[in-house]
């Protein structure tokens, strides 16, 4: 079978060439499935744990660097960017060199970078080593699912994807309490000094654990141009939705710059239907469940990493929590993503993706409505039952999604599927804290100052007034020194009760994207070429 008529039937129940490892039974170490898992989850754990250990992080960053709300944000959003912009590219990679070799160099890139931010004494160093970790991370995201993919045979493939998750999923959501504890006991340095070790370890077990398997049809030469357009394209998507707050999302720059995005992806899409080997095969778009999976990948992202976002504000600042304490609150959700994830996998290989899909996004709908309800002295039980929902709702769908994307594309191209999967999350994750950013800072700048004078509080310059609305956009008191107890006390209510508003508004703006992903959910169906795991090791 030619790759040509491979990518023609990938939207349909085609089944992939096999790939072109030994089929006979894996023995000893090389090879084996569940080893093969337990060698890639422990990379994928340093990159997830990054997307988030950093926020707990971020108040001492803030402080001890002396950095403004925006570079807080690049430390985030720069990470999002270069993982964003390069997955794509990067599944592909692993497609044409295989799997491991991507994997491992990923590893060790993404362990160095760490350990040069833990060296870095400025906020510039330390968000442009963010980005070298966003690279590194995007060689090593698609690579670990295109070996799953060859390595699990059809009936484990599920169950591996729900175990890749919970790993995910529970590193996401356990970032902030290793963060918590390291921040307070150590320092925050030791948030990435943390990952050099567990490189170590991983690269070590690569070695040992991974085999290279490569698909029949694997593309034979590589779409530079593809690479420059797409790149094009999802940066000034990315910059422009990174950028917008600052610049206004009426502004004529937010929209050039989206537009030349539009312009950039027309290019790539009108390139691949003329190049030999594309980069992406636009026909694999012909599979609405892997569309679906991809919008639905993008719309979790949002409502899970915006919200997050603030909560770790909400705990330490306006709850006046440790960052072991914060992090300690956010326990349930870790667990019920814990749990969650692999029996979502049980529950999907038996049902199917589409009602557990949709089921969690209404739960995570629910999670986020809760969040909303949530006050300066809301107690730790009701957070509790909250953030327990979140991570219920969030599991199914981080299982059940990558499934999708990846189990309806052809085996030739799971790296590129991989990389779908990984860029709509991080895309999402930018669009989540960007949009539900810009809405906390609208909120809080539309409301500080009459809450100020409603308070009887002495009236302020309004150079000072924007200054104190950035510090009350993360939960701060803007309480100047030698201000009198009482003085203090008014001001740190109106800052408090300013931030909850803004919170409330921004997380009811993630409940209405989990309503619409439900919906999205209901598009989605079983892999059709999740048969084609390669099947090779005993199981």
């Amino acid at each position: 079978m030619t790759s040509q008529t491979t990518v023609e039937k990938a939207g349909h129940a085609a089944e992939p060439p096999a790939a072109t490892s030994d089929p006979t039974p894996a023995k000893g170490l090389r090879g084996h499935p569940w080893l093969t898992l337990f060698a890639v989850a422990i990379g994928v754990m340093m990159v997830a744990l990054d997307g988030t250990i950093v926020a707990i992080a971020n108040p001492v960053i803030k402080s001890d660097l002396g950095a403004t709300w925006q570079q807080i944000q690049w430390i985030t959003n720069g990470y999002f960017l270069a993982l964003a912009v390069t997955l794509i590219t990067a599944g592909k990679l692993g497609d044409r060199f295989g799997h491991r070799q991507t994997f491992l160099i990923g590893v060790v890139g993404f362990a160095a970078a760490s350990g040069a931010i833990g060296f870095s004494d400025s906020v510039a160093f330390v968000v442009a080593f963010r980005v070298l970790q966003g690279l590194f991370g995007a060689l090593l995201m698609p690579a670990a699912l295109g070996l799953l993919r060859a390595t699990f045979p059809a009936e484990k493939l599920n169950m591996a994807i729900g175990i890749w998750g919970m790993v995910i999923g529970a590193s996401t959501a356990g970032g902030p309490i290793l963060g918590g504890v390291l921040v307070e006991h150590v320092s925050w340095q030791s948030v990435f000094f943390i990952n050099v070790p567990v490189g170590i370890i991983a690269v070590v077990l690569g070695i040992l654990i991974l085999k290279d398997h490569r698909a029949e049809n694997a593309p034979r030469s590589f779409d530079l141009l593809g690479i420059a357009l797409l790149s094009v394209a999802m940066f000034a998507l990315v910059w422009a939705v990174i950028k917008a707050p600052e610049w206004g999302w009426g502004s004529t720059t937010t929209w050039a710059w989206i537009g030349g995005s539009v312009v950039a992806f027309a290019l790539f899409a009108f390139w691949q239907t003329r190049v030999k080997e594309p980069l992406v095969p636009l026909k694999l778009f012909r599979s609405l469940p892997l569309s679906a999976g991809v919008v639905l990948m993008v719309l979790m992202a949002i409502a899970f990493m915006g919200g997050l976002f603030f909560v770790t504000f909400y705990l330490q600042n306006v709850h006046g929590m440790s960052p072991v304490d914060s992090g300690l609150h956010l326990l349930p959700l870790t667990g019920m993503m814990i749990v969650g994830s692999p029996l979502a996998g049980v529950m999907i290989t038996k049902a199917g993706p589409r009602i557990p899909l949709a089921g969690g996004m209404a739960v995570t709908a629910l999670a986020m409505y809760g969040m909303s309800t949530l006050e300066t002295g809301t107690s730790s039980l009701t957070m509790s039952i909250w953030f327990a929902l979140l991570g219920l709702g969030l599991a199914p769908v981080m299982v059940g999604a990558t499934e999708v994307i990846v189990g309806n594309a052809p085996m030739e191209l799971s790296g590129v599927a991989g990389g779908l999967q990984q860029a709509a999350m991080q895309i999402g994750g930018a669009l989540g804290t960007a949009v539900l950013g810009a809405i906390m800072a609208s909120k809080v700048d539309n409301s500080l100052a009459g809450n100020w004078a409603d308070a009887g509080l002495p009236p302020i310059p309004e150079a000072q007034m924007d200054q104190a609305a950035e510090a009350v956009q993360s939960g701060a008191a803007p309480v100047p020194p030698n201000t009198p107890p009482e003085i203090a006390a008014k001001i740190t209510d109106v800052a408090h009760d300013t931030f909850m508003s803004g919170m409330e508004l921004a997380s009811l703006t993630a409940a209405g994207v989990a309503v619409v992903a439900i919906f999205v959910a209901l598009l989605t169906k079983k892999g059709d070429n999740a048969e084609a795991g390669a099947g090779v090791g005993h199981i």
